[in-house]
């Protein structure tokens, strides 16, 4: 990924989206060719000269001071999430030739810890899991793989909610919210490249969905970013119907770049009696793993 075109296209989108009158300017009569601020507006804006924003804008934070970027993150009123995006790019264009031109190698990656599946076995009233920041599923626990019983169906890739969502059909109805879902999961990649941009195989990621997906390529030309560690989730699963759960996610200290996730159903609900409904399907999940039958 070529960081001085990821700089240029997420400054460029968001002086886009904020208009003079939101940032508090004077618009005097005239044509507008940009329906959001002007290069000297942003520059007025950051307090930076307009030779410098533009420098900015195409591209280059090398040798960009802290102070500089935080004035940046407050001009175009990025939110945390963008302001830490703009962060990781910074350091990107900052870094040494040798850490550039290296392939990245995440530590524990592509496989989880033996203690770690003991871990998500001994949950047994709530789907969890561990992924990678580029949305494998690397483990899960039994309510896991049975509530994302398609995505393990592939036999070529790693479970994967971002190639799931755009690539299965099914992901259209398994998601009770579509869009909101495939916006979420192209945010998370695009913080997750600004983070790790020598991540070579999200780079194949990104760049397959791109070919395969007019709808994953116009959600990442977007450029939008977030996290997302905490909230609710809203299915429609093809056993058991409409269920709706809480989610927490936190990073594994001794594994740097996994997460641990869990989808517990509020105590009393509905969804919690459809949670019961699928552990009790979820043996024949197991089954079809080891003899490649799939449950009726």
């Amino acid at each position: 990924m070529d960081n001085r075109t990821d700089v240029r296209d997420f400054l460029v989108s968001r002086r886009g989206r904020i208009t003079p009158e939101m940032a508090g300017l004077t618009v005097y009569g005239g044509y507008r060719r940009v329906p959001g601020l002007r290069r000297e507006e942003a520059a007025m804006l950051v307090g930076v000269s307009v030779d410098y924003y533009t420098r900015l804008e195409r591209g280059n934070l090398s040798g960009v001071s802290e102070g500089v970027l935080e004035a940046l993150a407050r001009g175009l009123r990025l939110n945390d999430d963008e302001r830490d995006h703009l962060f990781a790019l910074a350091r990107t264009a900052n870094a040494s030739s040798q850490a550039r031109s290296r392939e990245y190698r995440p530590k524990a990656q592509t496989r989880v810890r033996p203690s770690i599946q003991v871990v998500l076995d001994s949950i047994t009233d709530a789907p969890a899991f561990v992924r990678n920041g580029r949305r494998d599923i690397l483990a899960a626990n039994h309510l896991g793989r049975a509530l994302y019983a398609q995505m393990f169906e592939d036999p070529v890739h790693p479970a994967n909610s971002a190639r799931y969502a755009f690539l299965d059909p099914r992901a259209r109805d398994f998601y009770c919210d579509w869009n909101l879902a495939a916006n979420n999961i192209v945010a998370i990649l695009r913080s997750e490249s600004g983070r790790n941009p020598y991540d070579k195989a999200l780079g194949d990621l990104v760049g397959s969905l791109s070919m395969r997906s007019d709808d994953f390529r116009v959600r990442w030309a977007a450029h939008d970013v977030r996290h997302h560690y905490s909230g609710r989730k809203e299915y429609h699963h093809p056993v058991v119907g409409d269920i709706s759960l809480l989610f927490e996610a936190m990073h594994l200290a001794e594994d740097p770049g996994l997460t641990l996730a869990v989808y517990p159903a509020e105590p009393g609900s509905a969804s919690e009696e459809s949670l019961r409904l699928l552990s009790a399907w979820a043996p024949a999940v197991e089954v079809a793993d080891r003899t490649g039958v799939k449950p009726s």
